[in-house]
């Protein structure tokens, strides 16, 4: 199971975020690629939906992922990720 610490000061939703973000920058999670449902994410980090439903929001609100109603969550581009 991946590495989520419960007593971190960081939230686990917050450190779910940022391990399916490592996962779009090594190209695991291909941009227009569907990343996976929150019941996949609660079998896979060992957490309530609520919390799963919270880092993809999450990954919503800092532009990592985009998603469409009955279809899904899907890794977004990133407008100037190649410009650095």
């Amino acid at each position: 199971m991946p590495e989520i610490d419960h007593e971190s000061p960081t939230p686990v939703y917050r450190q779910i975020a940022a391990l399916i973000v490592k996962e779009i920058e090594s190209g695991a999670l291909p941009v227009n690629r569907k990343i996976p449902s929150e019941s996949a994410l609660t079998q896979r980090f060992g957490v309530a939906r609520t919390t799963a439903r919270h880092a993809v929001a999450h990954l919503r609100e800092e532009g990592w992922v985009f998603t469409v109603p009955q279809r899904g969550t899907f890794v977004k581009e990133r407008a100037g990720a190649d410009d650095d």
